[in-house]
């Protein structure tokens, strides 16, 4: 892998993350009476689209906005470049990994099928998204959030517009909590412009579609697993390499698993939310291999697990599938509106370097290149710690670009310790684990649920 290549500058990077943060500052002031600083900032979003099947109608979205007189479809065009400079920024970056990596970039994503909506519910959930971009971020407060209960709660009941309803839900919630907007020290811009913008496409017909689905037969290898963790959720995201039965190149997919959980379980005790939902944590623990049987897969690589397609396989070790597999594993395509840098994450395989720096900041280093390691993002639901990452010899994880520069998140390492070399997977303890630590931390996590499921009773007996 050529290191160095992702430490070199990238043409127009700079100029069009400018332009994004140059929009975003005028979120914040809001768009009812925008000020002349504002209207810089509209004018940099022109510049950066023009050339763009988007200049003309984006141009006219600007006129209108910086007269005070923008419409909802005006808002939906600011943000349709916004979204689409974001995406150049993405497609440019993954561009740059898959030449340092020597793997083809993906496939622009092909048909989708379009899911039943409501058209008054999106046109409902546009007007108040509108209204907010009107006040801005100082300019919220409660009574402006709360108008999007009733359309939230509407748009949970419909199937279609679960995606919308559950960006919405969090989006509200976390406004509210920050209410009102005028007494913020600190506004998390780039964040909020994220969410509305997305929200605002989402509003738009046909937007939802799910990509088209279809069933395969294979093998899975498995790499690692990406343990996301919020006080009320966590998400399991599983990178592994398929390799298809038919003999055709193998790919990499992913599997996730999400579950509702209270904030009161922490660390391994999220496994056992999530063991229940995906018998592939149980190979994963024990190092194996799955047999999948016309599983189905979307064009953008998600394993849409279901059990009764599966059966746990021969072993096979997660580095050796590395080395095999994983330098001509096929990258699958991705959607228009998750072209984003903050969703880039590319299974590599690394070795022989050096490190440099301290668990805080530590840097794998290559013939002077430096490659930065992003140990906040290792769980501490496993074995796996930066310590561990510090003395490791080879490294299985995901290339991620944070804060302008790209980061490795390790997934599993390899040392070598007295002449013996030792593995640690962050997800061993995904199905299980005899380790002293992950069996303390387990049964910390099942006293805890025990407790909770004896207040609930008292509770429902009440």
């Amino acid at each position: 892998m050529r290191t160095d290549l992702l430490t070199d500058p990238i043409a127009g990077l700079d100029e069009a993350l400018a332009a994004v943060d140059a929009f975003d500052q005028i979120l914040v002031a809001g768009l009812l009476r925008p000020q002349p600083s504002q209207v810089t900032g509209l004018n940099e979003l022109v510049d950066a689209v023009a050339g763009s099947p988007l200049a003309v109608r984006i141009a006219e979205a600007a006129e209108k906005t910086a007269a005070g007189a923008a419409g909802e479809e005006h808002f939906v065009s600011l943000a349709a470049a916004r979204i689409a400079v974001f995406g150049s920024v993405h497609d440019a970056l993954v561009a740059r990994v898959a030449e340092a990596t020597g793997r083809p970039p993906g496939d622009e994503g092909g048909s989708r099928s379009a899911a039943s909506e409501s058209p008054n519910l999106l046109a409902a959930a546009r007007s108040w998204l509108s209204d907010l971009a009107r006040a801005g971020w100082q300019g919220i407060d409660h009574d402006l959030i709360s108008a999007s209960a009733p359309v939230i709660s509407a748009a949970l009941a419909e199937p279609g517009l679960r995606r919308l309803a559950v960006l919405l839900d969090g989006f509200a919630a976390e406004l509210a909590a920050s209410c009102p907007g005028a007494s913020l020290e600190r506004i998390p811009v780039r964040r909020w412009a994220d969410l509305w913008s997305r929200a605002m496409l989402l509003t738009l017909p046909g937007a939802t579609a799910t990509p088209a689905i279809g069933a395969v037969t294979g093998r899975l290898l498995p790499l690692g697993v990406d343990l996301l963790e919020h006080s009320t959720a966590a998400q399991a995201q599983v990178h592994a390499v398929f390799e298809p039965d038919d003999g055709t190149t193998p790919r990499l997919v992913r599997v996730s698993v999400t579950a509702p959980k209270p904030d009161t379980i922490i660390g391994a005790g999220i496994w056992q939310l999530l063991r229940p939902h995906l018998s592939l944590l149980t190979a994963i623990s024990e190092g194996r291999s799955m047999d999948l049987a016309d599983m189905p897969l979307t064009e953008e690589g998600d394993l849409l697990w279901t059990d009764e397609h599966a059966r746990l396989g021969e072993p096979a070790d997660a580095f050796a599938a590395a080395r095999v597999a994983l330098a001509t594993a096929a990258t699958p395509a991705v959607a228009a509106l998750d072209r984003h840098p903050a969703r880039i994450a590319v299974p590599v395989f690394l070795e022989g370097y050096g490190t440099e720096g301290d668990e805080d900041a530590l840097a794998f280093t290559f013939a002077g290149n430096h490659l930065a390691v992003d140990t906040d993002r290792i769980p501490a639901a496993g074995p796996l710690t930066p310590k561990a990452v510090a003395s490791s010899n080879a490294c299985l994880g995901l290339i991620r670009w944070d804060a302008g520069v790209f980061r490795i998140q390790p997934l599993a390492v390899e040392s070598t310790v007295r002449k013996k070399t030792t593995v640690l997977h962050a997800g061993a303890w995904a199905g299980g684990t005899t380790d002293k630590v992950g069996v303390k931390a387990e049964k910390a996590a099942t006293d805890a649920a025990s407790v909770l499921r004896e207040r609930a009773g008292r509770l429902l007996r009440t």
